[in-house]
């Protein structure tokens, strides 16, 4: 094992003022508001979006389905936790009796009074689609209706695509942080 240093950046966002036009879903998509019922689909949604991502070494408890399981509950047992600013993503293929879960996202209110994103994760073969821009806006509105001003997240800095999504809802980089994390070498 080698301790690996990660760069990531915080971003922040100023919600006052900031107004969104709702956006459609695309056809066979629907979200899901909190229910603590839902927590094993939230966390094998989360284990299916980052697993193969470099998130998994530096939190590798996202590489594991017990470990997105134990997370999904420590998030939601968090204080803060807002469950306005918690959303499951499903797909139902047209016809099919049964959905999956393909995409979550959740949000606490920090002991500063900002909105945090835990985790946003949409499941590779459902990117590209705009999912991603429809949860973290669906998050920012119940950072809002929670009275919250601003909010932030953290990014993996070779997270491009990522960072390109954020910068254009609005975020910006605040400062640089590094995660020390434990690298298996085969």
């Amino acid at each position: 094992m080698a301790i690996t240093y990660f760069k990531r950046f915080r971003m922040e966002i100023d919600l006052r003022g900031r107004q969104t036009a709702p956006v459609e879903l695309p056809p066979g998509y629907s979200l899901l508001s909190w229910d603590e019922s839902l927590i094993d689909l939230h966390a094998q949604a989360k284990y299916l979006s980052f697993r193969h991502e470099i998130d998994a070494n530096v939190f590798p408890c996202l590489g594991d389905r017990d470990g997105c399981q134990r997370l999904m509950n420590e998030i939601a047992r968090r204080e803060g936790f807002l469950e306005a600013a918690t959303w499951l993503l499903e797909y139902r293929a047209a016809g099919s009796p049964h959905a999956v879960s393909c995409g979550t996202i959740q949000g606490i209110e920090d002991p500063y009074g900002m909105g945090s994103i835990q985790n946003i994760g949409v499941i590779p073969s459902h990117r590209g689609r705009g999912l991603g821009t429809i949860l973290i806006e669906r998050t920012l509105s119940g950072f809002r209706a929670a009275g919250l001003d601003r909010a932030y997240l953290e990014v993996t800095a070779q997270n491009l695509g990522a960072i390109r999504l954020y910068q254009r809802l609005g975020f910006r980089k605040a400062r640089t942080v590094y995660k020390a994390a434990e690298i298996a070498y085969a």
